[in-house]
């Protein structure tokens, strides 16, 4: 497989994700607000999928004497903690990257004038290295499908979608745009911390992120550009200590 197309197929899959999210939140609000209980009696996607994240919602809020939004941050942890072994797998493989980078230059010296070896040198040092171009989109695009379960938990959900946090109705769009805002810009941190870890596509793909961020945080439920803030700070976090011995490890390489 081509490094170009190794690197389209980066673009389509984020792509891809994040219009997955923009087509299936907006095609899937309910006319009416349920008991979770009543998920259980509705289709395949409801019982099996938005019943357990509704029923968590509800159950963490329990433990926070009613509180929705400490529920939600609580499912964060979580969910970010579940997938921190790919994250740290992604990691690996940007830091090898950055190693690998004089190499992958003489390749590219070397063979200026065949582009088909080059790219087959290049991927040839991939594996050797134990390299996945695309391991930086997989959480990502794991995280899809917690963000459309979550949309529906919170419209189908009555308990949720009336709650109030913070200045929040968690089931309306923030009427002073304080919450887009934030997501965006701790999009955008985390975004920055990264970025010497990505190929220059992504790096422009990421610097799209906090803007679409904030443009679907105006329209979505609070409850979701919450997640997204709440995910966010604690990848700013992660990274920093992740990240933080990167330009030791890569001086060697230069």
């Amino acid at each position: 497989m081509s490094l170009k197309l190794l690197s389209n197929r980066k673009w389509l899959l984020v792509a891809a994700s994040m219009l997955l999210l923009v087509v299936l939140t907006g095609c899937t609000s309910p006319t009416e607000t349920l008991k979770t209980a009543d998920l259980l009696q509705g289709n395949f996607w409801e019982r099996n999928v938005v019943y357990y994240f509704s029923l968590a919602l509800d159950t963490f809020a329990g433990w926070f004497q009613g509180s929705y939004g400490l529920a939600i941050l609580l499912l964060t942890i979580i969910v970010r903690f579940l997938i921190l072994p790919l994250t740290i797998k992604q990691i690996r493989s940007s830091k090898e990257m950055q190693k690998i980078q004089p190499q992958m230059l003489e390749i590219k010296k070397k063979y200026k004038d065949n582009p088909q070896k080059q790219q087959e040198e290049t991927m040839k040092m991939f594996q050797k290295h134990g390299i996945n171009p695309l391991a930086g989109c997989l959480p990502l695009v794991i995280q899809m499908p917690i963000f459309i379960a979550l949309y529906n938990a919170i419209y189908m959900n009555s308990e949720i979608r009336e709650h109030t946090f913070l200045w929040l109705k968690l089931g309306e769009a923030d009427p002073y745009y304080v919450l887009p805002i934030i997501a965006a810009i701790t999009t955008y941190l985390q975004s920055k911390m990264m970025q010497n870890q990505m190929q220059p596509a992504m790096q422009f793909m990421m610097l799209v992120f906090p803007v679409l961020i904030f443009v679907m945080s105006i329209s979505f439920p609070a409850a979701l550009p919450l997640y997204w803030v709440f995910s966010n700070i604690f990848t700013i976090v992660q990274n920093y200590f992740l990240y933080r011995d990167k330009d030791k490890e890569v001086q060697p390489a230069k």
